[in-house]
């Protein structure tokens, strides 16, 4: 079973009188005067499917408490389980029952349990109490993000360009299979010929030759994706579940193939100077950003928020 609470509190749960120590005080006393929002955490816990009977176990407060020291301190679950055994100041924040240490698994559990709009909950109850106070406005939000690295070929217009055929021409040949004898009508294979061109930009010295062989490749894209447009529309009056998935593909990356093609024209042959936030970078990681590292030091990942 699990109590809402810690009815009775040690009388050796003080704070230390570091920093630190205050913050967690004062953390401490507006969760006191917050108490509703341990049945948010109740409600979350009761999913688990606790008995009502039976060996005690975290008791909500804790398990909230416990996850805002988390938070607080940034501390994975291990060095959470150490310091609310070492530390006297985590444990009077932690409001655990006396004696009890819980382990790295229990808090992991009990922890996750908590909803995400339980969070939000506690989130909003804490913004009005800041409004109240005038410590904040709520006018502006602050994110902490991390970013990880994107598996992708430093990008170039022309490799996204031949990117975008190759996976045409594969998707072409799909449709294909799929119509069986009806057919797709007369259409051509420009792979070689846009691999060639890619090539070719790759050593190509001066803009009036690139821009050249750039417009090449840009109508070698766009005729491709004329064919594909084409067989889209004679698949599209069939019923059948691999068609349907096929299609699906398409909607996945027709948006993006067109995206490219207008990235191109825009920075190739107009000398338009295109923002990254406006960039596609990969056909393959299409929520791959540009990171700018200092300089004209850049890498490609993605921001997880």
């Amino acid at each position: 079973m699990r109590q809402e609470r810690t009815v009775q509190a040690s009388i050796f749960d003080v704070f230390a009188t570091h920093e630190i120590g205050h913050e967690l005080k004062a953390m401490s006393q507006w969760l006191d005067e917050h108490r509703d929002l341990l049945g948010l955490v109740v409600r979350d816990l009761g999913r688990r499917g606790v008995k009502a009977t039976g060996r005690q176990g975290l008791p909500a407060e804790a398990v909230l408490r416990c996850a805002l020291l988390k938070q607080y301190r940034q501390l994975s679950y291990q060095e959470l389980a150490f310091h609310l055994e070492d530390s006297a100041s985590f444990r009077a924040f932690a409001r655990l029952p006396w004696s009890w240490s819980p382990q790295k698994s229990v808090l992991q559990k009990t922890i996750s349990a908590i909803r995400p709009e339980a969070w939000e909950e506690i989130n909003r109850a804490l913004l009005s109490s800041a409004q109240q106070t005038q410590l904040e406005d709520g006018n502006v939000v602050r994110l902490d993000s991390t970013v990880t690295s994107a598996f992708m070929h430093e990008p170039s217009d022309s490799s996204l360009l031949w990117d975008a055929v190759r996976i045409m021409v594969r998707l072409l040949k799909q449709a294909g299979a799929l119509a069986g004898g009806a057919g797709l009508g007369e259409w051509r294979d420009h792979c070689r010929a846009a691999k060639k061109r890619a090539r070719k930009i790759q050593f190509t010295r001066g803009r009036p030759n690139r821009v050249q062989l750039y417009r090449e490749l840009i109508a070698i894209t766009r005729g491709t994706l004329a064919y594909l447009r084409q067989a889209a529309a004679q698949l599209a009056v069939a019923s059948d579940p691999l068609i349907e998935l096929w299609q699906a593909q398409l909607c996945h990356y027709r948006p993006l193939i067109e995206r490219i093609i207008t990235q191109s024209e825009r920075r190739v042959l107009a000398g338009e100077l295109v923002p990254a936030s406006e960039k596609l970078v990969s056909l393959f990681e299409p929520h791959a950003d540009i990171i700018v590292k200092g300089g004209r030091d850049t890498e490609y990942g993605h921001k997880i928020l």
